[in-house]
């Protein structure tokens, strides 16, 4: 039997692999193994692997890694903790195939370990560009780390062929997050409002998600102020940055602002993907920078105002308005998302992420793949 061993380190990213997660665990092929770090084991970010055992999955390792620090030196230890920890727990659970997603220091860590190990590493979402971040370079490290790579466009492809990986194992599958969408039950208004105990009425409501620029240095707190300062006088929906250096003065300045203006305003350290989807559903605009406004926002036919340059490089719809981080344009940017105009003219957006049956071509692609002599890999040259 094959033994998968799939990463998670952050709430987000837990919410985009669930898919996958039980396609493993229905196959009575293969066995699933968790490994939860990062964010899920702080109390500050909502211990959010709670929400992974009460959605039915045994954590076979939970491994804590993060310094109680947003510096970029706070940063660099989690990470050496981290491949520490991450060898120990690697070298018990001893998988077939490690399986990671994304961007993050905390995959970082987790793939670099395996890597040292020698246990082959599927990576999600390679090839991909975030050019105002230092995930950007993470991302590449980990997609040269890896032996086999799901990426979620066929420009994205190349990339990685690009990088020197063969063709024969990078597979086009689509964005995974998106089959949450089809799949889940998402609330009704009434029931979604229940819910968070927050009305967001018959007007304008945001849904708003800012994280620090990592390649930029102390920008955090005037950028976000920028955007507070451009916000109208709507309802507003504030989901609370992840751990990254200056992450934690975001959170704070979150926390001023809706104190200050309770009565259309709510914050979030972690929604879950049925609260953050629904509430993707049913508010007018996303504004900020993750890239949940980019992959799952333009299947709900949403506009997206993409401040700054965090997701600069990524392939976008044309539901996104990308705008600089200054008071002026963010209000601009806002003031065209709630026109009558332009969400007419989004109404046939078309996902560029969207396939069908991304999460079961993965885990098929997981079971039937040959491990014989996949450590050695050849690069690739193109032409």
């Amino acid at each position: 039997m094959r033994k998968i061993c799939v990463f998670t380190g952050t709430r987000a990213e837990y919410g985009l692999l669930k898919p996958l997660l039980d396609e493993i665990k229905s196959d009575s092929e293969l066995l699933l193994s968790l490994l939860v770090s990062g964010m899920h084991m702080s109390p500050e970010f909502g211990l959010t692997y709670k929400g992974v055992e009460s959605d039915g999955f045994k954590i076979d390792e939970k491994v804590e890694m993060l310094i109680s620090s947003d510096t970029s030196v706070g940063l660099c230890k989690s990470v050496g903790l981290g491949i520490i920890s991450f060898s120990d727990a690697l070298t018990h659970l001893s998988p077939d195939i490690f399986v990671v997603l994304g961007d993050r220091f905390e995959a970082f860590a987790a793939a670099s370990s395996a890597m040292f190990l020698r246990i082959p590493i599927a990576h999600i979402h390679g090839g991909e560009l975030t050019e105002g971040v230092i995930d950007d370079a993470i991302r590449h490290s980990i997609t040269k780390m890896s032996h086999i790579h799901f990426v979620s466009t066929e420009l994205y492809r190349k990339r990685v062929i690009q990088l020197g990986e063969s063709p024969d194992s990078v597979f086009n599958v689509g964005a995974i997050g998106l089959e949450n969408i089809r799949k889940l039950k998402l609330l009704s208004k009434k029931d979604f409002e229940s819910k968070i105990g927050f009305s967001i009425g018959k007007e304008e409501s945001l849904l708003v998600t800012f994280h620090p620029v990592t390649l930029e240095s102390n920008t955090a707190q005037n950028q976000f102020q920028n955007l507070l300062d451009a916000l109208p006088k709507v309802k507003v929906i504030f989901t609370k940055a992840n751990a990254d250096t200056d992450g934690r003065i975001i959170n704070k300045m979150i926390d001023d602002y809706v104190a200050k203006h309770p009565k259309n305003t709510i914050a979030f350290t972690s929604m879950g993907q049925l609260l953050y989807l629904s509430a993707m559903s049913h508010v007018s605009a996303v504004v900020g920078n993750s890239s949940s406004g980019i992959i799952e926002a333009p299947s709900f036919k949403v506009p997206t105002v993409n401040i700054g340059d965090r997701q600069r490089g990524r392939i976008k719809s044309k539901s996104i308005i990308d705008c600089e981080p200054t008071k002026e344009a963010v209000f601009d940017a806002l003031k065209q998302s709630m026109s009558h105009e332009f969400k007419a003219s989004i109404k046939d957006t078309k996902n560029v992420y969207e396939k069908e049956n991304t999460a079961s071509s993965i885990k098929a692609i997981l079971k039937t793949t040959n491990l014989n002599n996949i450590l050695k890999k050849k690069f690739y040259d193109i032409g």
